[in-house]
């Protein structure tokens, strides 16, 4: 690895890291949405080899596959929200979901279901450097297992597991029936900084580039994005991304940790460096950076259903726009959601 990479991505896994010891205290990295939950407690399958879970929402069916790259030697688990309205012929396009540290593939379906119950393919995978497995094991090794999931090679191997659970989709039984000039990638918290490097975010360092952008990629999703620490310019580190993105944050979305201290105003500097040919911000009053897991009531009984609400909307009006060039929906959802937002700059697709 060279050295002015990993400055980059050590920085990146600080932040990832605090994240994940912050969350670790506060809520459980697999709380899941209420339907599955219930589903689940009904007798069905959580977790099968490419067979179909109870439906998370009417219309969607829920697949969860165990592949494994091997020319890494490593597995990537993934579950797809899949529209049942794909079998009529249509191809659909596809969302590939990254989740945050200590996260899982059953994570963020509060997302998922809604896109496929829309129309829109989720592929929700599951990082095994940096999932949920980081929460088991010894309580006082914790801070060392964070900090090894949130390295260089770790930050590296997730953009290289999306790639690699996009080959294998496309690839597989679903494949023929998905949009090939309609695929966006998404993410959260340090899952928000491996959907940047997806899109086009560089390491430039005396000469030296480390490019990971994925050429298939119409747009992206960018939720609650740590900034790339232990760089001066992150401009520079962000100009490079190509295409079109979403940037969804919240006024209270903020690290708070003895210390060390992240303000909301670090997910701003991320949207304002971030380059392509359009981007649009939302940003929530209050909240936290947990209310857009699936966790319930974290930043406010009450707001926590609403800004998910209003999260959903967003993206599929988002999605839309980029992929129909119809931005009616996006020019309405502020004025929908006004009560509950600090700002929104809508995006300026030509």
């Amino acid at each position: 690895m060279k050295p002015g990479i990993r400055r980059l991505l050590v920085g990146v896994s600080v932040v990832a890291a605090l994240l994940g010891a912050w969350g670790a205290q506060a809520w459980h990295p697999e709380s899941r949405h209420p339907a599955a939950a219930e589903a689940q407690a009904a007798g069905a399958s959580a977790v099968g080899l490419g067979r179909a879970d109870a439906a998370v929402l009417p219309g969607v069916q829920t697949l969860d596959f165990d592949w494994t790259d091997a020319s890494r030697g490593r597995a990537v688990p993934v579950r797809l929200y899949w529209p049942e309205s794909a079998s009529a012929g249509t191809p659909v396009p596809l969302v590939v979901f990254s989740h945050g540290i200590g996260g899982s593939r059953r994570g963020y379906s509060y997302l998922g279901a809604f896109w496929a119950s829309q129309g829109i393919a989720a592929l929700h995978v599951q990082h095994v450097g940096s999932d949920r497995s980081l929460w088991s094991g010894n309580p006082l090794q914790l801070v060392g297992r964070l900090q090894g999931a949130a390295q260089e090679a770790e930050a590296q191997n997730r953009v290289r597991d999306v790639r690699f659970a996009l080959n294998q989709v496309l690839a597989g039984s679903h494949g023929a029936q998905i949009r090939r000039d309609a695929i966006i990638a998404a993410g959260h918290s340090y899952g928000a900084n491996t959907t940047l490097l997806l899109a086009g975010a560089q390491v430039q360092r005396q000469g030296q580039v480390l490019d990971l952008a994925e050429p298939r990629l119409r747009a992206a999703i960018v939720i609650s994005a740590p900034p790339f620490y232990g760089e001066p310019d992150p401009q520079r580190i962000l100009a490079g991304v190509r295409i079109p993105t979403l940037h969804v944050t919240a006024t209270e979305d903020v690290i708070r940790i003895p210390g060390y201290y992240s303000p909301a105003s670090d997910r701003l500097q991320v949207f304002e460096a971030t380059g392509g040919p359009s981007k649009a911000l939302a940003v929530f009053k209050g909240g936290s950076h947990s209310i857009f897991t699936d966790r319930s009531g974290t930043g406010g009984v009450e707001l926590n259903p609403r800004v998910k609400a209003a999260t959903r909307e967003l993206t599929l009006a988002f999605v839309r726009e980029v992929l129909e060039g119809d931005a009616r929906e996006l020019q309405a959802w502020p004025q929908r959601h006004a009560a509950l937002l600090n700002r929104f700059q809508p995006s300026s697709l030509p």
